[in-house]
């Protein structure tokens, strides 16, 4: 029996301690999903905002117009996903103004766009991909008089283990 009420014991304040764990938030602290990041550093300090994966790209592009579609919130941070907000003194020193959208508009244009390792990886296999067509239209067998397969320009480019650069266009590259 006292083992019995030992163990009930113990589990009764094991629950209540993480009960306590899970109601304490911090109040400066916003947690957000699904984001994607967009970093600029500026005045020797880092500045982040939270924003949708795809509406980035769009928002440079010049197709997508309302702020609120490509932000998650208004808010400047110093680290999103601690969920840090930029202290208001710092905001002014860097940027010259406090005005939190504007500052979000200066970053979403000028920052730089965090991408995952597999999003990196699927965008080099498709310009990878893409680049092999561009050569398969230009070249011809000389013996069959036929185009080459894109199959074989992208295992032949995959041996000599092509480098592919994410900053210029494929067809930039294919021309080389």
């Amino acid at each position: 029996i006292n083992t019995i009420i030992l163990k009930n014991y113990a589990y009764l304040r094991a629950r209540t301690k993480r009960e306590r764990m899970s109601i304490f938030t911090p109040t400066n602290q916003i947690r957000l999903t699904n984001v994607a990041i967009v970093r600029l550093k500026r005045g020797g300090k880092r500045f982040e905002i939270a924003c949708y994966k795809n509406k980035v790209v769009s928002w440079r592009s010049g197709a997508e117009k309302d702020i609120d579609e490509v932000l998650q919130t208004h808010t400047v941070f110093v680290n999103v996903s601690k969920g840090q907000v930029a202290k208001r003194d710092d905001l002014v020193k860097s940027f010259g103004m406090d005005d939190q959208t504007e500052i979000c508009k200066l970053i979403l244009s000028k920052g730089e766009l965090q991408v995952s390792e597999k999003e990196r990886h699927q965008q080099l296999e498709s310009t990878l991909r893409d680049i092999a067509t561009i050569v398969a239209d230009k070249c011809v067998n000389p013996e069959t008089n036929r185009p080459y397969p894109v199959g074989v320009i992208e295992k032949g480019m995959r041996d000599i283990h092509y480098s592919v650069k994410p900053t210029r266009s494929a067809k930039q590259q294919a021309l080389e």
